[in-house]
């Protein structure tokens, strides 16, 4: 989504009673949801509610014991118009997409290669994100934009300093897209304001999150609310 206004925070989705209480120790929130991606790495945005433009982001360690534990967190921004659900949204409606995604790649305006060890890729004044339904590359990063697709429906990522400095790429409608239903959904840096449908978090924390990520470890990303909805959906 085009970054218009600022970018926004992610939040996950809950399964109450998946997990039995141990005394003394709280039930952290990986915890208690249904799918973690499989990994052992996750980050999850929530927000007090689907109508929320701001709530938190916080990124856990799974360890060998089978406890996740935060290594951090972060205050958040998401869409404009707050959270819907990730497999009937609509492109332009200004809300951040629930569900549970994978990462595909790190990219940025900055040289990464002394701050992660995540795939990464480096943003030129070539760099464009495709949103162009009528496009073969709706929804993929191009290195110059291609005959089928419109400069007006797509980002020119170097225009965006300030927020792409340093983002993940978040797996929304990534892997079979569907026409229609949204494209360039990022966990990246604030903007001004609440985003056009991507999470944001401060700058230190964007570089936090890119120092830590590991590819090996299978990072996702679950965004959703406190309360619900009951499942984590995979898109």
């Amino acid at each position: 989504m085009r970054p218009g206004l600022a970018l926004g925070s992610v939040l996950l989705l809950l399964t109450a009673g998946t997990v039995a209480a141990v005394p003394g120790r709280a039930v952290t929130l990986p915890e208690r949801m249904a799918d973690t991606g499989g990994g052992t790495q996750l980050i999850t945005a929530e927000a007090p509610g689907t109508g929320s433009a701001t709530g938190s982001v916080t990124w856990w360690d799974r360890r060998r014991d089978g406890r996740w534990v935060a290594a951090g967190s972060a205050a958040a921004r998401f869409g404009a118009n707050g959270l819907t659900e990730g497999g009937s949204r609509k492109q332009g409606t200004l809300t951040t997409p629930t569900g549970l995604y994978g990462l595909p790649y790190a990219f940025g305006t900055s040289n990464a290669a002394a701050w992660t060890d995540y795939p990464y890729r480096r943003v030129t004044e070539q760099s464009w994100w495709c949103q162009d339904n009528g496009s073969d590359a709706y929804n993929r990063w191009v290195e110059g934009l291609p005959a089928d697709c419109r400069a007006a429906e797509s980002e020119h990522l170097v225009t965006y300093a300030t927020q792409y400095a340093r983002a993940l790429v978040i797996g929304f409608n990534y892997d079979r897209p569907v026409r229609g239903r949204g494209a360039g959904i990022f966990l990246h840096v604030n903007g001004r304001g609440a985003t056009a449908g991507c999470v944001s978090v401060p700058d230190a924390a964007m570089r936090r999150i890119l120092a830590w990520v590991q590819p090996g470890r299978r990072p996702h990303i679950a965004i959703g609310t406190a309360s619900g909805p009951t499942a984590v959906t995979r898109y």
